[in-house]
C-alpha cells in the first residue's frame, strides 16, 4: 500500500507538472499588447545619429576599459556631441552662484555671494509660487524672465521691438522646435505638410518630422562654397516636393550644425523674400548666435533682418526663432533652458500654441532661471561684471582658436577636406574612402562612413558621428566632430584621426 501511495503521488505530481507546462506555453503564446508590429509605426522611422550605434559602442568600450580589458588606448574621447561641460568647459561663476541661491535660499545671508547675484536670485524667487523654484510656473514661462528675454532681443537687434507675450520659454530649443512642427503638421496625401530642411542637418529635424508623419524635403548646402545656401536649390526642392505634398515650412540653422557656416545678411534677405513669395513659415534655429569665429563673419538674427526689410515683410512673414542655454559660451546642456519667439502668428493659432504648451505644465524652472541670467547678465558697475566678462571672453576665444586649429590640422591630411569652421561648435570634413572599404562596408550592411567611424572608435577610442547620420550628397562621405575638447586633448584627437586615416587608406587601397 505504501508503494501504491508513492506511485499515486508521483502520477499526480507528473500531471500537475504537465498542466503547468501547458499553462506556461499558453501564456508564452499569448501576444503582448505592445509589440514591434503594434507600436506607433512613425517611431520606428525615427533616427538620431548623435546618440546612435557609435555612441552606444563607445559606452560599452568605456565599461570594458574599467573592467581591465586591454585596448590600444586608455580612454574614449567623445567628440560626437556638443556637450561643453562634459568636454571640460567650466561653468560661468555668476550663473552657478545665482542658481545656488535659488536652489538654497538660506545662502542669501552668506557674505561670499556678490550683491548682484543675490538681487537676481531674489527677483526670480519672488516670481515663483511659494518663493521656490520647486513650484510650477506659468506654462509660457515666468513673466519677468520673458521680459528679460524680450529686452535682450531688443538690445541684440539694435532696438527692434519685442513683445514679451510673443516669447515662450522652452525645455531647450529642441522642445520649441518640435512644438512648432506639431502645430504646422496637417493634411493627408498630397496635402500633407512638407518641411524643408538643410542637408546636412541636425538630426532633431528629421527625427521630429518622422515622428509627426510630416514629409521631409531636403535642400542641399553647397560644400564647395563653404556650405553656402543657394536660393535656386531652395526653388528646386520646393518644385520637386509640390507634386506629392504641401510645402509649408522652411527651416534654417544659423550658424550651421553640423556644418559651421554663418549666413550673410544678403543671404538671409534672399531667404526671407523666398519664404514670402512661396508663403512658407520660417523657423530660424539660432542657438549658436554667440559662436562666430571667422573674420568677416557676423551673426544677424532673422528677426532683425526681417524688420529692417520694411513693413511689406515684417508685417506678413511668419517666423519662429529659437535660442538655448546649452550652446554659445554657456554650455549648460543639462539645465534644459531655452526660448522661442513667434512673429506674425495668427491670434487663434497662438491661443492653440499656449494651450499645447500648457499640457506639459511648464519648462524646468532652473532652466528658466538660467535663461533669465543669460539674457540679463552682469552689467558694467555691478560686482560680478568683470569676472563674468573675463570668463565669457576666454571661453569664446578658446573656441575660436580650436575652430582654426581643427581646420588647419585636418587639411594637412591627404583625403580629408575641411571647410573653415566659421561658427557653432563642429567641423564636418569630407573624407575620401577607398573603393575596397566602400564595398566591404556595404557587404556588412553599413554606410561607408559608419564603417570608417566604427573602425576609428575600435582602434583609437575616438567617438565621432558619421556624415550619413546628418545627410550628405550621394557619393560623398563625412564625419562630424566637436571642437569642444580642451586644446591639448583636441591636438591628440586630431593627431590620432590623421594617423588613422592614413593607415585606413593604406589598408584598403
Amino acid at each position: 500500500s505504501f508503494c501504491r501511495t508513492l506511485s499515486n503521488l508521483a502520477t499526480a505530481h507528473s500531471g500537475l507538472a504537465r498542466r503547468e507546462m501547458a499553462e506556461n506555453e499558453a501564456l508564452s503564446r499569448r501576444q503582448k499588447v505592445l509589440t514591434i508590429d503594434t507600436m506607433n509605426a512613425n517611431i520606428k522611422k525615427v533616427e538620431y545619429a548623435v546618440r546612435g550605434p557609435i555612441v552606444q559602442r563607445a559606452v560599452q568600450i568605456e565599461k570594458e576599459l574599467k573592467e581591465g580589458v586591454k585596448k590600444p588606448f586608455n580612454e574614449v574621447i567623445k567628440a560626437n556631441i556638443g556637450d561643453a561641460h562634459a568636454m571640460g568647459q567650466r561653468p560661468v561663476t555668476f550663473f552657478r552662484q545665482v542658481l545656488a541661491l535659488c536652489s538654497y535660499p538660506e545662502l542669501l545671508d552668506d557674505d561670499k555671494f556678490p550683491e548682484d547675484t543675490k538681487y537676481r536670485a531674489q527677483r526670480i524667487l519672488k516670481a515663483c509660487g511659494g518663493s521656490s523654484i520647486g513650484a510650477y510656473t506659468a506654462s509660457q514661462g515666468i513673466e519677468c524672465v520673458r521680459q528679460d528675454v524680450s529686452r535682450y532681443i531688443e538690445r541684440r537687434d539694435g532696438g527692434v521691438p519685442c513683445d514679451p507675450d510673443n516669447i515662450y520659454l522652452t525645455t531647450g530649443a529642441s522642445d520649441g522646435i518640435v512644438t512648432m512642427l506639431k502645430l504646422l503638421t496637417a493634411g493627408e496625401g498630397r496635402t500633407r505638410t512638407g518641411v524643408m530642411i538643410p542637408i546636412p542637418q541636425y538630426p532633431l529635424y528629421s527625427a521630429a518630422i518622422a515622428e509627426l508623419g510630416a514629409v521631409q524635403l531636403n535642400y542641399y548646402l553647397d560644400e564647395d562654397k563653404c556650405w553656402g545656401l543657394d536660393i535656386s536649390e531652395l526653388q528646386r526642392s520646393l518644385q520637386a516636393a509640390s507634386k506629392h505634398c504641401n510645402p509649408r515650412v522652411l527651416c534654417i540653422i544659423n550658424p550651421g550644425n553640423p556644418t559651421g557656416q554663418v549666413q550673410s545678411r544678403e543671404r538671409i534677405e534672399d531667404v526671407i523674400r523666398f519664404a514670402a513669395k512661396e508663403r512658407l513659415f520660417l523657423m530660424a534655429d539660432e542657438v549658436y548666435q554667440d559662436n562666430v569665429y571667422a573674420e568677416g563673419c557676423k551673426f544677424y538674427s532673422f528677426k532683425k533682418v526681417l524688420y529692417e526689410m520694411g513693413p511689406e515683410y515684417f508685417n506678413t512673414v511668419e517666423l519662429a526663432s529659437f535660442h538655448s542655454t546649452s550652446k554659445c559660451y554657456m554650455g549648460e546642456c543639462g539645465m534644459r533652458g531655452g526660448y522661442m519667439e513667434v512673429i506674425n502668428m495668427d491670434s487663434e493659432v497662438k491661443a492653440q500654441l499656449t494651450k499645447l504648451v500648457s499640457v506639459r505644465l511648464c519648462p524646468p524652472v532652473p532652466g528658466q532661471a538660467l535663461m533669465a541670467l543669460v539674457t540679463n547678465s552682469p552689467q558694467p558697475g555691478e560686482p560680478s561684471h568683470a569676472q563674468f566678462l573675463k570668463e565669457r571672453t576666454a571661453t569664446l576665444g578658446d573656441l575660436a582658436q580650436k575652430a582654426k586649429l581643427t581646420e588647419e590640422i585636418l587639411n594637412t591630411v591627404p583625403g580629408i577636406r575641411c571647410n573653415p569652421v566659421q561658427g557653432a561648435m563642429y567641423s564636418f570634413p569630407q573624407i575620401t574612402l577607398p573603393e575596397r572599404a566602400i564595398r566591404e562596408a556595404k557587404e556588412k550592411g553599413q554606410a561607408p562612413d559608419m564603417f570608417y567611424c566604427m573602425k576609428l572608435l575600435e582602434e583609437t577610442g575616438i567617438c565621432l558621428v558619421p556624415g550619413s547620420g546628418f545627410g550628405q550628397k550621394e557619393g560623398t562621405y563625412h564625419f562630424r566632430m566637436t571642437i569642444l575638447p580642451p586644446a591639448d586633448k583636441l591636438k591628440i584627437l586630431l593627431s590620432k584621426v590623421k594617423e588613422f586615416h592614413q593607415r585606413f587608406t593604406k589598408c584598403y587601397s
